[in-house]
């Protein structure tokens, strides 16, 4: 289903404010389905971006907006809510936002492994170099607000 069908959708059945709007349509990264999955269970209500990779001219994630979360078809599998977005430096993610990535063992460990070489090849395929001490880093945490039943 497209993100508009699905977000109308989610508006027939009252879950969305009629006149809200959604802010975007996004695969969480390499694992797309994997992912996608762990929201739809409830396990992954949090995500992090690279504030340095966003483009002047692209909107930040904002508070209370809401995105759909597409599969590796580009299928909307979901649309969640942001309860809370902040921009962090890198190295003050801490274990409660790892833990709410809900990825791995849910540790910081395991949440900086994946995430530097995450972050390594996207600031790479910018032109950039990852450093962790000067990265700044954009933390939402959502919830799940109108699911596709798989």
């Amino acid at each position: 289903m497209t993100p508009d069908k699905l977000f109308n959708k989610a508006k027939e059945f009252d879950t969305i404010p009629y006149d809200a709007k959604l802010q975007s349509a996004f695969q969480f990264g390499v694992y797309a389905n994997e992912l996608a999955n762990l929201v739809l269970s409830g396990k992954k209500t949090a995500t992090t971006s690279a504030f340095d990779l966003y483009e002047d001219n692209e909107p930040l994630p904002q508070n209370g907006a809401y995105d759909a979360i597409l599969n590796s078809r580009n299928q909307a599998v979901c649309i969640i809510k942001n309860d809370s977005v902040e921009i962090k430096n890198y190295l003050d993610v801490n274990e409660q936002h790892a833990y709410l990535e809900g990825e791995g063992d849910r540790s910081l460990q395991y949440w900086r492994n994946v995430h530097n070489k995450f972050f390594m090849n996207e600031y790479q395929l910018e032109g950039q170099i990852f450093k962790e001490q000067d990265a700044k880093m954009v933390l939402e945490v959502f919830h799940v607000v109108y699911p596709v039943k798989c």
